[in-house]
């Protein structure tokens, strides 16, 4: 019998920390994957058609792989930014940039896969069973495996050529720096030192699970997934949703949002993006009802499923949609499975939000 015990929030020590490296690098997830983050494709397209031909096809081709390295990026040196980031990318011979990157988001027992193949040159199916063995042992989310083992072969191809993946990932990140994010830096980086300074402010007179709740925007994290030391960093791009990731074995980092309500995530944008996702969100009778039972009890995506009578696909649309709404509350465990309930508390602030949109508009147009 295992005498393992969760660790209580209590005996968390909360660390900090801040720089555009982890949006630099967030950034090229949202717009390689913009459905997942209520980004409109169009424009997200129109960004990525900026680079040149070569490094937009080798970006397109890597990022279903390619995570964001949380654990890389906490590692640069202060300030953290894109420059730096790059600068430090430089510095890693280009036949250990992949590993560098890649393994930091894995466990041992990954990384040591990823060696060999690296190392042999070549890959093979045992390679691949040995990489889903470790998934079912690990119990990662089903989704997000089965997404990793659809991008695995593309990967394990680039690990019998890492030098070649290392010099074309460099240019690719260089050119996407250049054409898009330096201009972005600049924009965002004040965003970010306000939601630290309101978090710090926050973690003065809250307990560590409200502070996680209200960072997040409604989500509530197990016992099991708190460690000795969670380290809170501000990210603008993600921003409702939160990413985290252990960094070593005592420490978590968490990536909150910074986005304010306020604020749009393509610039020059007029409408707030809270306003449109909510009133999307709530435009949908399926949604609608999915927030009724919700508000009457905690439910997962398979219980809302037979409930509704819809594929778990199409209910878990419908969730993500809500989601990044900030209309439901979401339960996290170590395992990943996930448990939702309504978040009633922020209907009243999507009208208010309206309603402050609309004021603006009309003082600007009198």
């Amino acid at each position: 019998m295992s005498d393992y015990r969760p660790l209580q929030p209590d005996q968390t020590r909360l660390s900090w920390d801040i720089g555009t490296a982890y949006d630099f690098f967030i950034s090229l997830e949202v717009l390689h994957n913009p459905d997942d983050y209520g980004l409109r494709a169009s424009w997200a397209a129109g960004v990525r058609s900026r680079l040149p031909t070569a490094e937009r096809k080798f970006l397109e081709d890597v990022q279903s792989f390619v995570w964001v390295p949380i654990q890389w990026v906490y590692s640069l040196p202060v300030p953290k930014d894109a420059t730096g980031a790059l600068w430090a990318l430089r510095q890693i011979p280009p036949a250990e940039r992949l590993m560098a990157l890649s393994s930091s988001c894995e466990t041992e027992d990954f990384t040591a896969v990823y060696r060999s193949v690296v190392e042999r040159r070549s890959w093979d199916k045992g390679d691949v069973e040995a990489i889903r063995e470790l998934l079912i042992r690990e119990k990662k989310d089903q989704k997000h495996a089965a997404q990793f083992l659809k991008a695995l072969p593309k990967y394990l191809d680039w690990c019998t050529r890492p030098e070649e993946f290392g010099e074309l990932y460099l240019s690719a990140l260089q050119s996407f720096y250049q054409v898009f994010f330096a201009e972005e830096e600049k924009r965002i980086a004040p965003y970010l030192q306000v939601a630290l300074d309101r978090a710090q402010e926050q973690a003065a007179r809250m307990e560590l699970p409200d502070l996680l709740v209200e960072l997040s925007q409604g989500v509530h994290f197990e016992e099991d997934l708190y460690t000795p030391e969670m380290i809170l960093v501000p990210a603008y791009w993600s921003t409702p949703i939160v990413l985290w990731s252990k960094v070593s074995l005592d420490s978590t980092l968490l990536l909150y949002g910074a986005r304010p309500a306020d604020a749009t995530l393509i610039p020059g944008e007029a409408i707030p993006e809270t306003v449109l996702r909510a009133l999307k969100a709530l435009a949908d009778p399926t949604r609608l009802q999915i927030l009724r039972y919700l508000s009457e009890e905690q439910l997962t995506p398979a219980q809302l499923s037979r409930r509704l009578r819809l594929r778990a696909p199409t209910v878990i649309h419908h969730l993500n949609t809500l989601r990044l709404a900030g209309l439901v509350h979401l339960t996290v465990d170590n395992q990943g499975d996930k448990c939702y309930a309504a978040r009633l508390e922020a209907v009243p602030g999507t009208f208010t939000n309206l309603g402050e949109y609309l004021q603006v508009r009309e003082k600007v147009e009198q």
